[in-house]
């Protein structure tokens, strides 16, 4: 019983930038900036898909669904960071830790199989147009998206539930800005071989699965727009998937970096820049990048701008 009991400390202290004391105030100062910017662009992303009868499309079906799980992803960390960087506590309870173990990874992995999900029915846009709304229906998307919420709870939840039962020994400080598998693994006083290798499966289903099926998709839509005789054509297309394209490649890249070495061989002030990236840079920018490249939805901020101004 002592030893169970000391394996899960009642708190955690999480030392983030502590040796480098310098880096808090800015760091607090750009999250500050960032986690109100990152909610109301993403916001206004699902309020111009809802409201725009022009947006009612699959597409952005699936991008309000990202920009609620960008929201999601940011809150569970974001708030805490502040906190932490803001005082000299920089505490956090065990079920604290736990409740954000479990959500920041449920909806990393939902992200990891929506942006997969999202350059399907880019292909199926481009390479089957005519078809599109037929194979694209509503009742398609509603259970393409229940799959994926579940798939990524279940593969999140099993891996965040099998290190949290790993033995601390009293261990209850974390090198690190939050709750994250990698950096727990690291910590424990016992065999953690298992949990590395349970960690690197679930990391390839869940990372590069998904990543094998947006390059497939990219092959044959870049095979299919060089079909297209029309170079307003191409352009469209190209429009419709680089600002996919430039998601996928900042959420997968240092996610890839993170997960899929082994947690020992990880520096130590990696997961923390990594973290930062695609925990809150990504999201923040998400909204701006499909807002930037994509006509129609400038297009539908624009004129839910005009109608308010008009209102008042």
């Amino acid at each position: 019983m002592e030893l169970i009991n000391k394996s899960h400390p009642e708190e955690f202290i999480l030392l983030g930038f502590a040796d480098h004391p310098w880096l808090e105030l800015p760091l607090f100062i750009i999250l500050f900036i960032t986690y109100p910017m990152a909610m109301m662009g993403n916001i206004a992303i699902i309020l111009v898909s809802k409201l725009d009868p022009c947006l009612h499309s699959p597409m952005y079906f699936f991008l309000t669904n990202l920009s609620f799980l960008d929201m999601c992803y940011t809150t569970s960390i974001v708030p805490q960071m502040l906190f932490n960087l803001g005082t000299s506590k920089k505490t956090i309870s065990y079920m604290g830790y736990a409740a954000q173990l479990y959500f920041f990874h449920i909806m990393g992995a939902t992200e990891c199989l929506l942006l997969a999900l999202m350059s399907f029915d880019h292909y199926v846009a481009i390479y089957k147009p005519l078809h599109y709304t037929l194979i694209m229906n509503r009742h398609i998307c509603i259970l393409l998206v229940a799959t994926m919420w579940l798939s990524g709870m279940t593969f999140a939840v099993s891996e965040a539930t099998v290190t949290l039962q790993l033995l601390l020994c009293g261990h209850n400080t974390l090198d690190h800005l939050l709750c994250e598998i990698p950096v727990l693994i690291k910590n424990p006083c016992g065999e953690k071989g298992v949990n590395e290798v349970t960690l690197s499966v679930v990391c390839t289903f869940m990372l590069v699965a998904p990543l094998c099926l947006i390059i497939v998709s990219y092959a044959c839509i870049e095979h299919a727009v060089f079909k297209i005789k029309s170079l307003g054509g191409r352009k469209k297309a190209f429009g419709t998937c680089s600002a996919h394209l430039v998601v996928v490649f900042l959420f997968y890249g240092p996610g890839i970096s993170m997960y899929l070495q082994p947690p020992s061989s990880i520096s130590r002030d990696q997961p923390k820049f990594m973290a930062l990236f695609y925990g809150v840079v990504t999201p923040a920018l998400n909204p701006f990048i499909y807002t930037l490249r994509n006509k129609d939805v400038k297009g539908a901020l624009g004129n839910l701008m005009r109608s308010i101004f008009t209102s008042k």
